[in-house]
C-alpha cells in the first residue's frame, strides 16, 4: 500500500500524521518491515495491518521505543450514541441470524443492521419515525468509524484487534488495566498504546473471549488455556487472588502457514547441514523431540520439520490446543475436551492411544508434559514414529524428567527416541534470536553403564553464531538407521546423500524460496517424484 493511496482511504491517519508532525519529525511509511530495522539507533516508522489500522513504532527521548495504534477513535458523545446503536443491534440480531457464522457475514449483517437503527444527519427524517424514536442520527463523516467500531467489538477481537491483525507481533500481554505489552519479532518487547478503560470492560471481554474459546472462565476456575478463531493460543488469570494485579492474560499468536525450514535457515536458527539433516531423518521416520525453554521457538520448529515427512504418509496430532500445523493431505488432528464432568474429559493420554489404534506413519504430539509422554513412548515401541515438544535444557535433563514424576518412562526405553534438539532464546540488541543450541542422537541403553548413551552432532557457537556438524562420519543414526533403509552398500555414503540435500536446502534459501506453500510444493513433488522432481537449479 503507497502512502497516498492510504491517506485518500483513511481520514484518521491523516489527522493523526499531521499532529505527529506539528509535535516532531514525521513517521516515515513503509509498507512492510525488514530485520535490519532492528539496528537502527532511532525509530519512527508507521506501516499498515490492513485497512482501516495502522502501527507507528518510534523511540522515546528515555531510549525506548513504543508501539502506537492507529485506528478510527470516537469522542464521548459518539460513544454514547454508538452503545445505544449496540443495544438496537443486539436486540434485532437474533431475528437477524446469518446463514453462516463466517465473520465476513456476521460483519456484512451488521452492516446492514447499522443502517435499519440509524439515520445520517444531513438527511430529513419522518416526523413520524422521530416520534417512535426509530433511528439514531450519525453523521456522514462518523458512520465509517462507527461501524469501524461495531464490527470490531461484535465480530472481531475487540480493543485488542490490531494486536490480533499485526503479522509481525508474536506475543499480547495484559495485566489489569495496565498497558497492554507485546513482544515484537522485529524490536523486540514493547509497551502499547493500548489498555482497558475500566475493570467492567475488562472483565466482560475476558468473559465473553474465554466462553468463545469453549473455556469460560469462573472465580471457581479462574485459570483456562484456549484458543481463539484464528488459532492464536490464550491463557486467562482471571482471579485477583491469583493474579494480584488484576485480570490478565496472554495471547500467543498463530499463524496459518508458519515458518518454513528455509525460512528458519535464512534466520540462523539451524544451518543448512543441520536441515539436511533432519530431512534424512524425517523421511526415513526417525523419532524426536524439540526441547527448549518457552519462548524458544519448540513449536515454530516443529511445524517447518513436518515438511520434510513423506507426503504420502498418514499423520496424527494431538494438542491441547491447535498449534501444529500439517500440510499432509492425510491428517487427523485431534484437540483435547475440558469439561466439569470427569467421565466426559478427553486428555492428551486418551488422544495418543486412540491415535495408536489407526496406525498412523507419525503422530505429532503438541507438547508432552504428563502420562502422555509414556504413550508417546509405547507408541515409539510399537514402530510408530513420533515427534512433540518438552521443556528441558539438555539431553540429560530430558532424560531426567522423562523417567521421573509424573512420566515414568523406564530408563531402558528412552532409546526408542532417535534424536533430540535443545533451543534457547537470544536478546540481542534489541531483536530476539532463536536457536538450535544442540542435536542429539540416542544411541542405545547400556546396562554396564547404568543409563543412556547419547553423542552430540550438531553444536552453536554463540560466540561466532556458528552451527558446526561434529557428526561428520560418526553419526549412529545416519549410518546405523538411515543408511540401511536406504540399501547403502557402505554407510558412509550417506554424508554423501547428506551434503546433496544441503545444497538444496542452501539454493532454496539463496533464491528465496521461503513461503509455506512453495516450500511445501517443491517437497511434495520430491515426495511424488524423487530427485527428478527437484528443480534442476535447486540440485546446484
Amino acid at each position: 500500500m503507497e502512502l497516498d493511496t492510504a491517506l485518500e482511504k483513511n481520514p484518521h491517519l491523516r489527522e493523526y500524521l499531521e499532529r505527529i508532525s506539528r509535535e516532531g519529525a514525521a513517521p516515515s511509511f513503509v509498507p512492510s518491515l525488514s530485520e535490519d530495522m532492528a539496528y537502527l539507533k532511532r525509530v519512527n516508522i508507521i506501516y499498515p495491518v490492513g485497512d482501516p489500522i495502522f502501527i507507528h513504532i518510534l523511540s522515546t527521548d528515555e531510549g525506548g521505543r513504543e508501539y502506537r495504534v492507529v485506528e478510527p477513535s470516537l469522542n464521548k458523545e459518539e460513544y454514547s450514541r454508538l452503545d445505544r446503536i449496540k443495544e438496537r443491534i443486539l436486540e434485532l440480531a437474533p431475528t437477524h441470524t446469518p446463514d453462516e457464522e463466517a465473520p465476513e457475514e456476521m460483519e456484512k449483517r451488521i452492516g446492514e443492521l447499522f443502517e435499519s437503527v440509524t439515520y445520517t444527519k444531513e438527511s430529513r427524517q419522518s416526523f413520524l419515525d422521530r416520534i417512535r424514536g426509530k433511528g439514531i442520527p450519525v453523521g456522514s463523516a462518523e458512520r465509517g468509524r462507527m461501524l469501524y467500531m461495531l464490527r470490531r467489538d461484535l465480530v472481531r477481537g475487540g480493543l485488542i484487534e490490531p494486536l490480533l491483525r499485526d503479522p509481525y507481533l508474536e506475543d499480547i500481554h495484559a495485566v489489569g488495566l495496565k498497558n497492554i505489552s507485546v513482544v515484537h519479532k522485529v524490536f523486540g518487547m514493547l509497551k502499547t498504546n493500548l489498555k482497558f478503560p475500566s475493570e467492567k470492560e475488562l472483565d466482560l471481554f475476558i468473559r465473553s473471549t474465554s466462553e468463545r474459546m469453549g473455556r469460560p472462565v469462573t472465580d471457581a476456575r479462574p485459570i483456562v488455556d484456549g484458543a481463539l478463531p484464528d488459532g492464536s493460543r490464550m491463557n486467562i488469570i482471571y482471579s485477583e487472588d491469583v493474579s494480584k494485579g488484576g485480570p490478565s492474560f496472554t495471547i500467543r499468536k498463530f499463524f496459518e502457514k508458519p515458518p518454513t525450514m528455509p525460512q528458519l535457515v535464512k534466520w540462523g536458527t539451524f544451518s543448512t547441514k543441520m536441515a539436511a539433516y533432519l530431512w534424512l531423518c524425517l523421511e526415513y521416520g526417525m523419532s524426536g523431540f524439540v526441547s527448549g525453554e518457552t519462548a524458544s521457538g519448540k513449536t515454530t520448529t516443529l511445524n517447518a520439520m513436518l515438511s520434510f515427512i513423506n507426503f504420502r504418509k498418514k499423520i496424527y496430532s494431538a494438542e491441547d490446543t491447535p498449534e501444529v500445523v500439517v500440510p499432509h493431505e492425510v491428517w487427523q488432528r485431534l484437540i483435547t475436551r475440558e469439561t466439569v464432568f470427569d467421565e466426559a474429559k478427553v486428555e492428551l493420554f486418551d488422544l495418543v492411544k486412540t491415535a495408536l489404534r489407526s496406525r498412523p506413519d507419525y503422530i505429532i504430539v503438541g507438547e508432552v508434559r504428563g502420562k502422555e509422554g509414556s504413550a508417546a513412548f509405547q507408541a515409539m515401541q510399537t514402530g510408530h514414529a513420533v515427534l512433540s515438544t518438552f521443556h528441558a535444557s539438555s539431553i540429560a535433563k530430558m532424560i531426567q524428567r522423562f523417567t521421573g514424576e509424573p512420566i515414568n518412562v523406564p530408563i531402558r526405553f528412552i532409546d526408542n527416541m532417535n534424536l533430540a534438539l535443545f533451543q534457547e532464546i537470544i536478546y540481542d540488541e534489541g531483536r530476539i534470536l532463536r536457536r538450535c543450541s544442540a542435536i542429539e542422537e540416542i544411541i542405545k541403553y547400556s546396562k554396564e553403564k547404568g543409563g543412556v548413551l547419547t553423542r552430540t552432532i550438531f553444536e552453536w557457537d554463540p560466540v561466532r553464531d556458528r552451527h558446526y556438524f561434529t557428526g561428520m562420519y560418526n553419526s549412529y543414526i545416519l549410518e546405523h538407521k538411515i543408511a540401511p533403509k536406504m540399501g547403502l552398500e557402505f554407510s558412509k555414503d550417506i554424508y554423501i546423500e547428506l551434503d546433496r540435500r544441503e545444497r538444496v536446502i542452501r539454493s532454496m534459501v539463496e533464491r528465496g524460496i521461503l513461503g509455506y506453500d512453495e516450500v511445501n510444493t517443491i517437497f511434495r513433488k520430491y515426495s511424488e517424484g524423487g530427485w527428478e522432481a527437484i528443480p534442476k537449479e535447486l540440485r546446484g
